[in-house]
C-alpha cells in the first residue's frame, strides 16, 4: 500500500476540461477526486505491459519513462526474448531511466512506438543511452520509486544522477515537460531519434529535423516495425532559447550530396538521416525550470504546430496538470462505486483508467489524419481513432464502451469503416496501427464490434455500409486461412497455423454478420452466414470430446495433445480451454460435448487440474501468474469460461469462480495484472465482473450474471439515465447470489438485458454465503 499512498492527491481543482477532440469546454467541479483512486504503477511489473506516464483519456500522446533498451534481435539474428518484457518501455524492477518517450502501447503482447525520447542531463555531453563506444556509462540516470509519482495525466521522478526533477503532463495531442535543473553551464536536453520500443537495425527508415529558431524545432520520423510504414511528425517548443545545439548520426550514409560542404554536426539547422541523436544546450540557475511542449501529428509538422497552439497556448504547467486531472475525473466519474475496502476501489478505478488508454485519438485539431492509403483525409461527422487490438478488445472493452462511452464507440466504428474504404484489400481492420494494418492475431473482429453496437442500438453509422464492409472482409480468400475456411468449411491444419482457433473465431464472426444481415432484412445473407457460423462443428472430435485439428482430406490429425498450447491447432490456449469458444451457440456446444453433467466436470477440472510446465514453456504469453489450473485468465480466449456454468444450471459455480478470479488475478500492486492488459480487455473484464454481469456473446443484447464485488455502484449514462447497483449483504464470504431484482421485478434466469442497464433504475443483488442450488 506504500506506493498507492504516493498517488493519492487532494481535492479536484476547479478549471476547464478538454473534450474528446481536445477542445476546451467549461465544466462544473467534480465533488469526488476519482484520480485519487488510480495508481498507474499497477501492472507495470512482469507481464502487465502497461506504462505509468502521463496521458489524456484516449490520448494520442502517451508521455512515459523508458527504463531500459533492448534490441529485438541478438547478434546472431535470433529473437531476443528480453525485448518482450519492454512492450511498454517500462519495467518496475528497473532502477534506471533512459528518457521519456511520447508514444507507447498499453498492455500489448507485441509492440512498437517509443517515439521521440527526451532526456535532460548536465555535465559532459554523452549521446548514448546505456553504454558508450568506450564502454563508459551512457546518459541514463538511476532513480528510486520512493521519488516517483504517477497519477492520471501527471508523472514525476527525480533523476538521481543529475539531481534533475522531471515532471510530465499531457493533453490529447501534446506532451508537456518540466525539468528543474541545478545551477550549471552545461545543461543538455537530448532528443534521441534512434530509440524505439522493439528496435531493430532497420526500424528507422528516415528522420528529419528543422531548427526553426532558438526555441522551436520541428521534424518527423518514419519507421518500419510492427506498423510497416509509419510516419509521425512533431513540433517541440522550449520555454527559453537554447545557446547551442547539434547532433550525431549513427548510420553511415553512402551519399550525402553537397551537404558535405557543411559541418552538419553543430549548429546547422537541418538534421537528416536514418539514426540521429540531437542535443540542445542551456545555462541554468539553481532550481531553474526548463519547460517543453511537444506536439504530435500523423499529417505534418504544420499539423503538429496547430495542435500545439490549440491545446497548450500557454506556459502554465500546473494549469495543464489541473486540466488533465479534471478531464480524467470527468471520465472516471461515470461510475461511482462503494467497495469493501479502499484497496478494491483502487483496483476498480485503475481498471477504469486502463480501459481508457486505447484506442487512441488519431487526427489533428482540424480533423486531418493519415489514412490507411497513406493519403491525408479529413474526418467528416466523426473523430478518427487507431490502435484497435480487436482480437482482444471485442470481447469486453468495446461492449464496455457501449455502456459507458457509446459516442466514442460510434466514432471508433466509423473509423473502422473508413479503414475498410481505404484498404486495398477492402477489409475492416484486424489490428489497426497508426495508418497501418499489422495483421496481428486471427479472425475479423471488427464485425463483432459492429454487431454488438447494432444489437444495443448504439451509434448512427450506416447499417448497409457496415454490412457490405463486413461481407467484403469475410470473403477475402487470401487472408490467413479464410479461403480454406470457405472451401473446406473449416481451416485445415496443414494449411494454416492455429487452424482450430481460426475456425472457432471465424464461425463466431460469421454469426455476427448474420445478426447484421437480420437487422438489415437481408435473409439471403443471414442464411449464408448462419450456415458458416456452424462450421465449428467440423473441428469437433466426438470420440475424444475435444475440438481438434483436422486435415484437408477430412481426417483428424493423429499426433494431438489437448493439453499442449504449442503446435496443436490453437493460439494462446489449448483444446481444454480455447476449445470452449462457441459463444454464439453455447447450448449446442454443451450438448455436442456430452450435456450438462459432463460439461460441468470439464469446467471443474479446468480450474483444479495441475498442468505440467512442459505444456506452456514454449509460450511467452502464457505464464503461471495468469493461470488457475488450466484456466488461463492472462489470455483472452478464456475470459467467458467462468460464466459458462450459467448455461448448465449451476450459476453458483460461476459466482464462485468469478469472485475467485477477481481476488487472485487483480489487485492494487505493481503486479496487480496477471497478464498483458491487452489494450484494456483485462481491465474491462474486471469492471464488468465487479458490477455483476459480463458480455459472454458480444453481438447479442444480453449479459450473463455473475457475482458483483462492489457494495454499490452508480452508472451515469450518456443518455442522461442513471443505473444504481446494490449488493445487499456484500462481503468476501457472501459470494453467492440468492436473487436479482430489476426495478422491483425479480429476474428469472441468469441473463440481464442491455435495455435493463441503459434505461437506468435499480438492480439489487441479494448476496449470501450459501449457494442457491
Amino acid at each position: 500500500m506504500k506506493h498507492i499512498i504516493l498517488f493519492f492527491a487532494g481535492l479536484l481543482a476547479l478549471s476547464a476540461c478538454q473534450n474528446k477532440a481536445g477542445e476546451t469546454v467549461n465544466s462544473e467541479s467534480t465533488e469526488v477526486d476519482y484520480t485519487h483512486y488510480v495508481n498507474p504503477i499497477i501492472g507495470t511489473s512482469k507481464m502487465g505491459h502497461v506504462f505509468p506516464g502521463a496521458t489524456a483519456p484516449f490520448g494520442m500522446v502517451q508521455l512515459s519513462p523508458q527504463t531500459n533498451f533492448e534490441v529485438m534481435y541478438n547478434s546472431d539474428g535470433s529473437y531476443n526474448g528480453k525485448t518482450y518484457e519492454y512492450c511498454a518501455g517500462y519495467q518496475y524492477r528497473d532502477t534506471t531511466i533512459i528518457g521519456f518517450s511520447h508514444t507507447n502501447l498499453s498492455g500489448t503482447g507485441h509492440s512498437d512506438l517509443g517515439d521521440f525520447l527526451l532526456m535532460p542531463t548536465h555535465g559532459e555531453l554523452i549521446l548514448d543511452p546505456l553504454k558508450t563506444a568506450e564502454n563508459e556509462p551512457g546518459f541514463y540516470s538511476t532513480f528510486s520509486h520512493e521519488n516517483e509519482v504517477a497519477s492520471p495525466g501527471y508523472y514525476k521522478v527525480e533523476l538521481d544522477k543529475y539531481g534533475i526533477l522531471a515532471e510530465l503532463t499531457a493533453t490529447s495531442r501534446v506532451g508537456f515537460h518540466q525539468y528543474t535543473f541545478p545551477k550549471t553551464n552545461d545543461a543538455h536536453i537530448i532528443l534521441d531519434l534512434v530509440y524505439n520500443v522493439y528496435h531493430h537495425d532497420d526500424k528507422n527508415v528516415w528522420t528529419f529535423i528543422r531548427v526553426e529558431n532558438d526555441s522551436l524545432v520541428t521534424g518527423y520520423r518514419q519507421t518500419h516495425g510492427w506498423a510497416r510504414t509509419r510516419k509521425v511528425f512533431f513540433a517541440m517548443q522550449f520555454s527559453k532559447p537554447f545557446k547551442s545545439y547539434g547532433h550525431k548520426k549513427y548510420d553511415k550514409p553512402g551519399y550525402n550530396g553537397f551537404y558535405r560542404r557543411f559541418n552538419e554536426t553543430e549548429n546547422f539547422p537541418e538534421m537528416a538521416g536514418k539514426d540521429i541523436r540531437a542535443y540542445f544546450n542551456f545555462d541554468t540557475e539553481e532550481n531553474e525550470k526548463i519547460e517543453m511542449k511537444f506536439a504530435l501529428s500523423s499529417v505534418s509538422t504544420a499539423g503538429a504546430l496547430k495542435n500545439l497552439e490549440a491545446e497548450i497556448p500557454h506556459w502554465d504547467f500546473d494549469k495543464t496538470v489541473a486540466e488533465s486531472k479534471q478531464n480524467w475525473n470527468k471520465e472516471l466519474s461515470k461510475v461511482e462505486v462503494e467497495t469493501l475496502t479502499e484497496a478494491d476501489k483502487v483496483t476498480f478505478y485503475t481498471a477504469m483508467y486502463h480501459s481508457m488508454l486505447s484506442p487512441v485519438l488519431y487526427e489533428d485539431v482540424d480533423g486531418q489524419y493519415r489514412g490507411l492509403d497513406q493519403n491525408i483525409h479529413t474526418s467528416d461527422g466523426f473523430t478518427n481513432y487507431t490502435v484497435f487490438s480487436l482480437w482482444d478488445t471485442y470481447r469486453a472493452l468495446h461492449p464496455l464502451f457501449n455502456v459507458l462511452h457509446p459516442g466514442r464507440n460510434n466514432d471508433m466504428i466509423k473509423s473502422m469503416l473508413v479503414h475498410q474504404e481505404q484498404s486495398v484489400h477492402h477489409m475492416l481492420p484486424i489490428w489497426s496501427h497508426y495508418a497501418n494494418e499489422n495483421w496481428c492475431m486471427i479472425g475479423y473482429h471488427a464485425t463483432s464490434v459492429i454487431a454488438d453496437a447494432l444489437a444495443k442500438n448504439v451509434g448512427d453509422f450506416n447499417l448497409e455500409c457496415a454490412l457490405d464492409a463486413s461481407v467484403s472482409t469475410a470473403n477475402v480468400h487470401y487472408f490467413d486461412g479464410l479461403g480454406d475456411y470457405i472451401d473446406y468449411h473449416y481451416v485445415p491444419d496443414e494449411k494454416s497455423h492455429s487452424a482450430v482457433s481460426k475456425t472457432l473465431e471465424l464461425a463466431y464472426n460469421d454469426w455476427c454478420i448474420a445478426q447484421m444481415a437480420k437487422q438489415a432484412g437481408n435473409s439471403k445473407l443471414e442464411n449464408e452466414f448462419m450456415l458458416r457460423s456452424e462450421y465449428y462443428n467440423n473441428v469437433y472430435d466426438s470420440e475424444i470430446g475435444y475440438m481438434r485439428p483436422k486435415l484437408s482430406l477430412g481426417e483428424f490429425r493423429k499426433d494431438f495433445d489437448p493439453l499442449d498450447t504449442y503446435g496443436q491447432g490453437f493460439i494462446e490456449g489449448n483444446a481444454w480451454n480455447y476449445g470452449l469458444y462457441v459463444p454464439h451457440q453455447l447450448d449446442k456446444m454443451i450438448s455436442m460435448m456430452g450435456g450438462g453433467e459432463q460439461f460441468e466436470g470439464h469446467l471443474d477440472s479446468l480450474f483444479t487440474m495441475e498442468l505440467d510446465d512442459k505444456y506452456i514453456e514454449n509460450h511467452e504469453d502464457i505464464t503461471r501468474d495468469g493461470m488457475i489450473g488450466n484456466y488461463v485468465h492472462g489470455n483472452e480466449p478464456g475470459h467467458h469460461i467462468p460464466y459458462l456454468y450459467n448455461w448448465i444450471g449451476k450459476p453458483y459455480k460461476t459466482q464462485e469462480r468469478v469472485r475467485m478470479i477477481m481476488r487472485t488475478m487483480y489487485g492494487p500492486t505493481v503486479d496487480g495484472l496477471c497478464g498483458n492488459d491487452d489494450a484494456g480487455q483485462m481491465s474491462a473484464w474486471y469492471i464488468f465482473s465487479s458490477l455483476g454481469f459480463y458480455p459472454v456473446t458480444p453481438g447479442s443484447a444480453e449479459y450473463a450474471l455473475g457475482s458483483p464485488m462492489v457494495k454499490k455502484a452508480v452508472l451515469h449514462l450518456d443518455n442522461g439515465n442513471s443505473l444504481r447497483i446494490r449488493a445487499n449483504n456484500q462481503s468476501d464470504e457472501n459470494v453467492y447470489v440468492g436473487s436479482v431484482w430489476v426495478n422491483g421485478r425479480k429476474l428469472e434466469g441468469t441473463m440481464i438485458s442491455h435495455s435493463d442497464i441503459v434505461n437506468g433504475g435499480d438492480i439489487v443483488f441479494e448476496m449470501s454465503n450459501e449457494p442457491a442450488k
